[in-house]
């Protein structure tokens, strides 16, 4: 593992939220970790590609990430307002997912499935 991968895991040990390379890059420069953004994007890929992040596209297009904190493949839902995310298992989908690969003759190697709402903090607020 790189020292950008290791300082930006370390970044996102705590967050809930899924958060940018940009807000990545300049909270490990607050910290004083001399990582370039290139780097953090480099690392943000492989860390996602080795499926110790998670990564979705916000409705503007960016990509954020967050630790991921499950092995097994899971869904997200997402506050709308301040980015936090759980992650859920959803057996029903799996099953829906493989009967509708069945029926229409299709190999499947991925889905997602982000449920979008407000968290509990930010529907009281």
């Amino acid at each position: 593992m790189t020292r950008a991968q290791r300082a930006v895991l370390a970044q996102l040990t705590n967050d809930r939220a899924f958060v940018s390379a940009q807000d990545i890059h300049a909270r490990l420069r607050r910290s004083g970790e001399s990582v370039g953004l290139t780097s953090v994007y480099r690392a943000l890929q492989a860390l996602t590609d080795d499926g110790q992040l998670d990564a979705r596209r916000t409705d503007g297009g960016e990509a954020t990430y967050r630790r991921c904190g499950s092995d097994q493949h899971h869904h997200h839902l997402v506050c709308r307002q301040c980015g936090a995310a759980v992650e859920v298992e959803a057996p029903a989908v799996e099953k829906w997912v493989a009967d509708l690969a069945a029926t229409h003759r299709y190999v499947i190697d991925a889905h997602t499935l982000e449920i979008i709402g407000l968290c509990s903090r930010c529907a009281d607020a």
